[in-house]
């Protein structure tokens, strides 16, 4: 698959906060390096980048934006002139101007990398889909969490991560993987 050069990349919140052991399992620890791989070739190739950033409005949660887990982590951290949106819901196109500014540029598809697979990624991907933007999601540029089920007991990180992808692909997005997107953009 080809990537067209107005593909924009959208990191979704690849925060401090995801570091901390609190948040308890977690699979894919290589999806900040696949991240960062992704984030210097676009900005090798000129395509548009975007950042998205999670202000929790939750009293003690790890990314209010009075918290050192709200800043970005170093492998992510926007250069001059990348856009960066700030959000308080688990959509990026929720309170933002990212759905215009994307029209405005011209952007119909997206790739989409970040955190968390099953909240946040996973919210902002249903939305692009179905606001009408090809939408990509980077199954090895996103982690999920261990998560209680409803009866529950613990679903293994990965098994969160692995259900999160399965709901999306061939509904919302198309799941593929690094190497995948980079084969897409001629790498």
């Amino acid at each position: 698959m080809k990537l067209p050069q107005s593909t924009a990349l959208i990191l979704v919140d690849v925060q401090q906060a995801f570091l901390d052991s609190r948040f308890g399992e977690r699979n894919n620890p290589q999806a900040e390096s696949n991240i960062a791989r992704l984030l210097a070739v676009w900005r090798s190739s000129g395509r548009p980048i975007r950042h998205v950033v999670h202000d929790s409005v939750e009293p003690n949660s790890l990314l209010r934006p009075d918290s050192p887990g709200n800043a970005i982590q170093a492998v992510a951290v926007p250069n001059a002139g990348e856009p960066v949106y700030r959000k308080h819901v688990n959509s990026a196109f929720i309170g933002t101007k990212l759905e215009s500014d994307l029209h405005r540029d011209g952007i119909d598809t997206v790739v989409i990398v970040g955190l968390t697979t099953n909240h946040c990624v996973s919210t902002t991907a249903r939305m692009a889909g179905n606001l009408g933007f090809n939408t990509l999601v980077v199954s090895d540029a996103t982690a999920s969490f261990a998560s209680p089920a409803l009866d529950g007991t613990l679903r293994p990180a990965e098994d969160v991560h692995s259900a999160a992808l399965s709901d999306l692909h061939g509904e919302f997005a198309t799941v593929i993987d690094t190497a995948e997107v980079l084969k897409g953009m001629g790498y």
